[in-house]
């Protein structure tokens, strides 16, 4: 590339020497360094604009030796040595920019690793895989939650979205798996984890704008307890989009029957919950998502289906039936998604594992 602007500068300077005095083409010298920052950093721009200005000189002393240089050689020389500083120091910007962007990714994906950490592969008989994906690919951490945590008798589970975005969403879905993570393991029933959760997310949310006051704030979660035997899980879904079970490539939406009002309204949320239960065979697939998958749009404002791309998948691995759906989401949207999306499958082996 700097090859061509080298030769773009030959060309134009030898032309300009053997055409008629009343031609001149050095205005055109100055498409080279214009050009040379959209490949190049600060020290190519300057090369380049320090050839550019060489070449005008050379054109003016080979076509007026008598003078020298014109007033007219002298203007234009001028204006590459103006255009060329402004563009090294336009180059020089870019570049402390770009280095001040990539730190600000990479502090948001150690945070979002310390808050957030990806769900291990196996936790006791079960199989995992968790996916999150950001809207915002600056931030790569927002308001979408999950978390899980192993029991004597089982694996605890939650996945849940905070209404609102940016640091507060961040900080109060921070909050929210601190407790889950806290009381997971001493909370003899699903119902006694769910109001504590409650309770912790009352005390510690707050409106933005107004410390101490409850509004307009809350989180949709969905609780699960998934025992390592075969049985049926109990769920508590507190406002969130129903889990799915895939059995045989026949997706099932288990929708709640006592469904709870979302964590964080405080007097409205219910002083007993309800478990829900569904069963969860050996070779099953569980997927748990936020609404940020089901209401992912495509370019004509179609929602994504999930049920129906769902349907007919016999992938048994997590890791596999996750990464294929993932494609898809991503397809279905052109490649950007306008809220956070979270899925996280599990799978529970049809065999034993020893």
């Amino acid at each position: 590339m700097v090859a061509i602007r080298i030769a773009w500068i030959l060309a134009v300077c030898v032309v300009d020497v053997l055409v008629p005095p009343d031609i001149h083409l050095g205005p055109l010298l100055v498409a080279a360094p214009a050009i040379t920052p959209l490949f190049g950093g600060p020290r190519t721009v300057g090369l380049v604009a320090v050839l550019a200005v060489i070449g005008q000189t050379a054109v003016g002393v080979l076509r007026d030796p008598d003078e020298l240089l014109s007033a007219n050689h002298e203007a234009q020389i001028a204006a590459l040595l103006l255009v060329g500083t402004s563009l090294v120091i336009f180059c020089v910007l870019r570049e402390r920019r770009a280095k001040e962007l990539a730190q600000v990714r990479y502090v948001s994906e150690a945070a979002q690793r310390v808050v957030l950490p990806p769900l291990p592969e196996r936790l006791g008989p079960l199989g995992v895989a968790s996916l999150y994906l950001a809207a915002e690919a600056e931030a790569q951490i927002g308001g979408d939650l999950y978390a899980a945590a192993r029991t004597s008798s089982g694996t605890r589970l939650i996945v849940g979205d905070v209404r609102g975005k940016g640091m507060a969403a961040v900080h109060d879905a921070a909050a929210l798996l601190g407790a889950f993570r806290v009381a997971a393991r001493r909370r003899a029933s699903l119902g006694e984890l769910v109001a504590h959760l409650d309770r912790s997310v009352c005390s510690g949310l707050t409106e933005p704008g107004g410390p101490g006051r409850y509004g307009e704030t809350f989180i949709t979660a969905t609780v699960l307890d998934i025992p390592d035997e075969d049985g049926r899980v109990e769920m508590i879904a507190c406002g969130h989009p129903p889990p799915v079970v895939l059995r045989d490539g026949r997706p099932t939406t288990v929708d709640a029957l006592h469904p709870a009002p979302p964590l964080g309204l405080g007097d409205l949320a219910h002083r007993r919950y309800h478990v829900n239960s569904f069963r969860f065979d050996p070779g099953d697939l569980l997927m748990l998502y936020t609404d940020g998958v089901t209401e992912a749009r495509d370019a004509g404002g179609v929602f994504h289906p999930l049920a129906e791309r769902v349907t007919g998948r016999t992938e048994k691995d997590p890791g596999l039936f996750l990464d294929r759906f993932r494609r898809d989401l991503l397809d279905h949207v052109g490649g950007h998604l306008d809220d956070d999306a979270v899925m996280i499958v599990i799978g529970r082996p049809a065999t034993p594992r020893a």
